[in-house]
Formats: C-alpha cells, structure tokens, sequence
C-alpha cells in the first residue's frame, strides 16, 4: 500500500491540489466447496479447528446469515460470476458432462472478472470451474487471464489431472496443495503494475474427503464427533461419526492452505490493500436434519428407517432447502473500511459479489446489465442504515431427483414449495423455530395461513420478475 508524506498532502493541500487518491484495492476471492458454516471455528462449533479461516474472521467482519441461491454447485458459481439466477442462465443443477453435454455459462452474460480485466486489473482463477467443459466456455473466456485448475467439478483429493496453459496433466500430491501452490507462484510473479483478483477455488471438503497429508489427518483422527439431531428417528449415528470426522480432516487441509496465502500477502506486502473474502458455494449437512450433503441430500439413515420414494423422489433422496443447505460461511478482511473482530446478521449472497467487486474496482457495467444482488460496501463501510433482509432461492433438480423447488425467506417466516411434486411445501417460523424442525404446513392457525399465502405471493412475484419458465405451472398450483 502507497504511504504519503504529511508534508507533502500539507504542501499540496496549500496549493490547491487534491490529495492523491488511494490505490484500488485487490481482491482475493477464496471459495471452498462444500464447507458448511459450522465447519469454521469462528462460528462456535467446538470440535473445528480453523484457525487461518478464524483469522480472516477475527480480521474482518463474520457474517452469519450468508446465503446461496441455490444449494448445489453449478448454478451457485453462476450466481457468483453473473448476478444472475440459475433459471435465467440456464444451469439448475449442478453440471453433469454424461447428461449435460454443452450446456455451460453463455458468454451473453457479464461476469465479474471480465468486468475488472477491462478496468485494468490482473485476474486469475485456481482451481475448480465447472461452468462449462467446452473451450468456448473456458475461464479465460469469461474474463480470467490465467487459469489453472479443472473445467469440471470432480477431481479426487490426491494426484489429479489439472490444466495448465491449456494442458491437462497428472500431478503428483495433494490437490489442495497444488491449488495453492499455483496461486502463491502467481502472486509472486505476477505484473506489480497492476492491481490484481485471484480466485482460489478449492475441492475441498467437497467428498471424497480423504486421502489428505498426514500432518492433517493427525489433528483430527483421533475425535469423537458431535453428531447433530441424534435423536432423530433411525439416523445411522455410526456412519454420521465416520463421515464427520473425515470431513474435518479435509477442512483441515484446507485451513492450513488458507494459512500459506495469508502469509504469502503478508510476506508481499499486500494485506494491506487488498479486499479478502473467504467463503464457499454452499452449505452441508452431515447428520442434520437425518441428511447428508447440500441441496440434492440423501437420508443418512439405517435403512429400516428410510421413508418410501416417489414418482420424482427416489427411496433414500431428500431435496431440500434446509438452511443448514442454504448458509455459506462468509468472512471478509478489509483493512481500514471493515471493522475487525466484528459479527453481522445481516443477509447476503453470492449474487451479490459482481455488483460489490464492480464498485470496489471502479468498474463500469455495460449498458443494459441485469444484476439481481446489490452492492455491500455501503454496509462494509458502516453507511446504510437499513437492509433488507428478505431471501429468495430456487433449485430445479435434473439429477436422481426431479424437484422444481422455490423458497422465500424473511427473518420470521420461510416457505418452501415444490411445484412439480405435491406434498413436499414446508413452511417453518424461524423466529421461534429456526433449526426448521416443525413443518407448519398443514397448520390451521391464522399466522401460519397469513405466512403462507404472503410468502406465496412473493414467490409467484419473483418468479415472474426472473421470467421464470415454471411460473406457469406454479400458478395453476397456487390456484388448486
């Protein structure tokens, strides 16, 4: 970060000249996948231990009420890159190459490093993609002017194949080392004309958990874990252990790697000026609510205990919108603009990302640019008194299960619908059940039939605003 003499700003102060502006900040975007909120130590949870990850949090400012517009990853990434639902870009579900073909991030809609590679800055991904195998859909043809990684979305956690330079090879170790390490030779020798935005993505904890180095395995091998709802009726307590403590193992790898690159911008001089968020595409359950992974769970329960499937729902699917689904965990460092050591409630979500990066990097959007997030660094900078902290999400399931699901949020009231499979709406009090473990759906009070009629209204209203192509269908079942 440039310093200026007081003299100087005193001298030119006398002769009416403006003080030199400050250098636009960088940006680290670090985004892990499949980290659930409560795999942060900062968050409570007393068996986790993350202390690179509590430290951004101890830095900066910890929100507690990150969202994701949709519970899996594709179309959560797209959110990230574009502003945009994944109804209106055309990816519902996560991206599958045996299903999915050509169907990628079109190039019709801006993203965000394109938008900062135009104003100036260095932009670079590592890591994980998966908008798109094709070349036409390639990171750098979205605006990133060094990629290494993987276009798709899976990739085992030791020895994998990555692109470089536009060359996929075997490397030997352990991704979320070689991830990083890409990204430390990068900020190293990168062109320090230039402010910069790099994003890490890590696979991590995304399953299969395990191999990880051994000096992380050691933290955790030996941890009885805390099994959320172990009550709940016929949940495999045995396997949730088994998954947990392999999970941590993988948050562990990751942490220590989230270390290296702290280090690395102390070490270059660069913390200073430089905007770090740290956060992942979605949530996760390993036990809550009876379930195991993100949006598209299955049951983890014995199998006596597994409910019946449907004509849309296989046995042992279950489709959510659980919060435990929906909240990121979401920590931003950003010296001399956010206070540290400091929690907020307030919502945001990755859609909110292009309009907040645009701002930070006095980049103009094209005309006619839709955005459906807002801008967050009046809220950083502790100038907006008010916020709305409504929600909306959407997941289309196409993969084992069939859902067509639309949520609304707001801090008292959730409503979740399925419109295209009766009797899966949920609708849960937050305000005096907010781990969502009773369904008022059927519930004949007067404040839960005003709740779901209000929050349907909403819902109808934002799919119409989205142009949603199962409005429709929605409103012929909001009628029956």
């Amino acid at each position: 970060m440039k310093h200026f003499s007081p003299l100087l700003l005193l001298f030119s102060a006398s002769l009416g000249l403006a003080a030199p502006a400050p250098a636009r900040p960088n940006i680290v975007f670090i985004l892990a996948d499949d980290q659930a909120p409560w795999a942060i130590g900062a968050a409570g949870h007393p068996q986790v231990r993350t202390p690179n990850m509590d430290r951004i949090a101890h830095e900066g400012v910890r929100f507690t009420h990150a969202l994701t517009p949709t519970p899996v990853c594709s179309p959560a990434r797209a959110a990230i890159m574009t502003s945009r639902y994944g109804t209106e870009v055309g990816i519902t579900d996560w991206l599958n190459p045996q299903f999915d073909g050509p169907l990628g991030l079109d190039a019709k809609f801006p993203t965000w490093p394109r938008l900062l590679q135009q104003a100036g800055y260095a932009t670079a991904l590592f890591g994980k993609w998966h908008l798109g195998d094709l070349d036409e859909q390639h990171p750098t043809q979205r605006g990133f002017g060094t990629f290494v990684g993987l276009r798709g979305g899976g990739s085992p956690p030791k020895d994998p194949v990555l692109e470089k330079n536009g060359i996929k090879e075997k490397r030997v170790g352990f991704i979320v080392d070689l991830v990083a390490d890409e990204a430390l030779a990068w900020l190293q020798q990168r062109d320090t004309s230039q402010p910069f935005a790099v994003s890490i993505h890590f696979r991590e904890p995304h399953a299969a958990y395990l191999p990880v180095p051994d000096e992380d395995w050691a933290k955790v091998k030996d941890l009885d874990p805390i099994v959320p709802n172990p009550d709940f009726p016929g949940l495999d307590v045995a396997r949730a252990k088994k998954l947990t403590r392999d999970y941590l193992a993988s948050v562990t790898a990751l942490d220590r790697n989230v270390g290296r690159i702290l280090d690395a911008l102390d070490r270059l001089r660069l913390a200073e000026n430089t905007l770090l968020i740290y956060t992942s595409d979605h949530g996760y359950n390993i036990g809550h609510h009876g379930i195991w992974h993100k949006g598209n769970a299955t049951w983890l329960l014995n199998k006596e205990a597994l409910p019946p499937g449907t004509p849309n729902i296989p046995v042992g699917e279950r489709p959510n919108m659980f919060d435990t689904s929906l909240h990121i965990p979401l920590a931003i460092r950003w010296p001399g603009v956010v206070k540290a050591g400091t929690t907020n409630a307030h919502t945001l979500s990755h859609l909110d990302w292009l309009p907040t990066f645009a701002t930070v990097a006095a980049a103009p959007l094209p005309a006619g640019t839709i955005i459906r997030g807002r801008d967050v660094t009046p809220l950083l900078r502790g100038e907006t008194k008010t916020w709305d902290d409504d929600f909306y999400a959407e997941y289309s399931q196409k993969h084992r299960a069939k859902t067509h699901v639309r949520m609304y949020r707001t801090p008292e009231w959730k409503l979740i619908r399925d419109f295209l499979s009766e009797g899966r709406d949920e609708l849960y009090h937050l305000a005096a059940d907010p781990g969502e473990s009773r369904n008022l759906i059927a519930d004949p009070s007067p404040a839960a039939r005003a709740a779901y009629r209000d929050l349907t209204a909403r819902i109808l209203a934002k799919m119409a605003e989205l142009k949603d192509p199962v409005l429709a269908q929605a409103q012929v079942r909001s009628r029956e």
